[in-house]
């Protein structure tokens, strides 16, 4: 009888851990939805005012973002093999579209040698958001390997590639204002294609 009640205490607490884990994962979804919402306003009229293609498609990845956060959401709420599978490989488009996005953006900006205007409204929330994706990119691994969710492990790597790209071109808005470097940012968008691609193969080809 001691050894089945404590076999009961014991699958209690687990299911308290996993409650507050699963807690964790919807509270870091909800955040970088609310947080890619507003940015997608804040990058539209930052993206007018700066003529600037790299803010707007800066706002284009917050909607894939967007996308991917209701991706995880959808399957924290259920469970099964299946429903992960699915998950990971709407996740895996999303990253297949970030590609897509930054391979032609780079390259129009490179072959158009457009010039942005500077923004200090564009500087601002790129420096902001880059840290935010990077602490919520981060919470998101450690709650996802704690449920062992590799649907919420591999969409913190689209956090985490949200912020790089949040980094990239905030250094191109700096280097446009401070020494008019405008090519700065299309070439480290090259740099994310490359990631952005190779995630995209480890979830459709990977072993899962």
């Amino acid at each position: 009888m001691a050894a089945v009640c404590e076999t009961l205490q014991v699958n209690s607490s687990n299911d308290a851990a996993r409650a507050a884990l699963l807690r964790r994962g919807f509270a870091l979804e909800y955040t970088t939805l609310a947080w890619n919402v507003v940015g997608i306003a804040v990058l539209a009229l930052a993206a007018i005012n700066a003529r600037s293609v790299a803010l707007a498609g800066f706002g284009l990845d917050s909607l894939i973002e967007i996308g991917a956060s209701t991706v995880v959401i959808w399957e924290l709420r259920g469970t099964g093999e299946e429903r992960q599978r699915r998950a990971l490989r709407l996740i895996g488009v999303g990253f297949s579209l970030l590609a897509c996005y930054l391979l032609v953006q780079s390259t129009l900006v490179l072959a158009t040698g457009f010039h942005p205007r500077h923004s200090a409204l564009g500087i601002a929330w790129t420096a902001v958001t880059a840290a935010v994706m990077f602490a919520l990119a981060a919470g998101k691994a450690r709650t996802g390997a704690a449920l062992d969710n590799p649907v919420l492990t591999t969409e913190g790597r689209v956090t985490l590639i949200d912020g790089l790209l949040a980094t990239a071109v905030l250094v191109g808005l700096v280097l446009n204002t401070a020494l008019g470097w405008w090519w700065a940012d299309p070439i480290a968008g090259y740099v994310l294609v490359y990631y952005a691609v190779r995630e995209t193969k480890e979830i459709f080809f990977g072993a899962h």
